[in-house]
């Protein structure tokens, strides 16, 4: 048990007083590595439903209004089978809360990590079943230790780094979701993906990776770019992103950007065109994975990319903004990208736009830029022309490389 302060102290007579734990009085305990304080106790059910919430923010002093949690899987078979427990008198444990009136005093017990469970248990209730069930219940936390525990609480080896991304992002500020609101990448007081869904808002991942290539486009010559390496990178998830923490740090103008702003505005409509060209649905033409092209992975950092080298090229940025304006067809041709291939692609593979890794973006960036020459559009000859580019330049480049390397015996 580490030092614990007075007003801790407080905060945990009146927790104990509100929610009456079956123990009685329980240990304050202390998590050494990050100093945040917690009881685990046994609570009855009515009084988790009635003072507790799954509205949980992660930074409740400046982003009130979104969430660190993920969505409750409602249709899943193991949901339902919790219910019909809940319902027969199953106790469970593991629940994972913060004790705090800073926001929504009404609901001091928020759930942290056991949405699922709480809201089986709210059902118990409501069915007359009302048993006691184990919590661990943090007190007066900041919020780096608040990030560490919706952490813990919320992810496992199978989830994907969607939710951790998330919550980092939520932590360090708005400004990323704030910039993608206005340029129309989320919607409206819409929060980043917790994980992938077709037709879902854009993960942190991909808005990072936009920015980021747009970033280092710009760094390219586009006098150059037959000689130069024009791969794009993709940020990693699911793990600390050193590269994107730097890169606002040498960029502290990047969210007054105006032709970020732009790239960012015309990049959505890309999306929203694809997906209105070529809507889902059962009974239509296009294969499921066709209006989502747009923000396959190696299609957004290529186009930021892109974008990023044409910057200061007016009229062939033009010609790529264009794209989302093509009429008669899907912007990005989903259809033709899926015919193109390379002599060395391996027999699995089942044409550009399903692939992610470098190669394909590379690809991607020869034939964004390609198209801005004539403006013509993405045409089964500009992806052939653009395929064969990109493997003749990347040859070039090894052999440059190899003779900056060879040194004589």
């Amino acid at each position: 048990m580490g030092t614990v302060l007075a007003s801790q102290v407080k905060s945990y007579q009146k927790f104990l007083d509100e929610f009456e734990p079956l123990e009685g009085k329980v240990y304050i305990l202390t998590h050494e590595c990050t100093g945040a304080i917690f009881c685990e106790c046994h609570i009855k059910g009515s009084k988790i439903v009635a003072l507790g919430t799954t509205d949980v923010p992660l930074d409740p002093e400046d982003q009130l209004d979104y969430r660190a949690n993920r969505e409750v899987v409602v249709n899943h078979p193991a949901y339902r089978r919790m219910k019909e427990d809940a319902k027969k008198g199953r106790a469970f444990s593991n629940i994972v809360a913060e004790y705090t009136k800073e926001y929504d005093a009404a609901h001091p017990l928020k759930i942290i990590g056991g949405q699922h469970r709480f809201e089986a248990i709210k059902e118990a209730v409501s069915a007359g079943k009302d048993v006691p069930h184990g919590v661990k219940v943090y007190l007066d936390l900041n919020n780096e230790q608040r990030l560490d525990v919706q952490l813990i609480s919320n992810t496992n080896i199978a989830v994907e780094g969607d939710l951790f991304d998330r919550m980092h992002e939520t932590v360090q500020g708005p400004q990323l979701r704030e910039w993608c609101q206005k340029t129309g990448l989320l919607k409206k007081t819409v929060d980043f993906a917790d994980h992938r869904e077709r037709g879902g808002p854009i993960s942190v991942r991909l808005a990072r990776a936009f920015v980021t290539n747009y970033i280092k486009g710009k760094s390219i010559d586009a006098r150059a770019f037959d000689k130069s390496d024009t791969t794009p990178v993709l940020n990693p998830s699911g793990e600390h992103d050193a590269d994107w923490e730097q890169l606002k740090v040498s960029n502290p103008n990047l969210w007054d950007d105006p032709k970020l702003l732009k790239a960012g505005e015309e990049f959505a409509k890309i999306i929203q065109a694809q997906r209105a060209a070529l809507p889902g649905g059962k009974g239509r033409s296009s294969k499921p994975d066709m209006p989502e092209k747009a923000v396959n992975a190696a299609v957004l950092t290529a186009w930021a990319f892109v974008a990023g080298i044409l910057s200061g090229n007016e009229t062939r940025l033009k010609r790529h903004y264009a794209l989302a304006a093509t009429a008669g067809r899907d912007p990005l041709n989903a259809a033709e990208l899926a015919k193109g291939r390379h002599k060395t692609d391996a027999e699995n593979y089942r044409g550009l736009g399903y692939r992610t890794d470098p190669r394909e973006r590379g690809r991607f960036v020869e034939l964004f830029f390609l198209q801005t020459e004539k403006g013509d559009g993405i045409t089964r000859g500009n992806i052939d022309i653009a395929i064969k580019a990109h493997h003749a330049k990347m040859a070039q480049l090894d052999v440059i490389r190899a003779r900056g390397n060879h040194t004589d015996g």
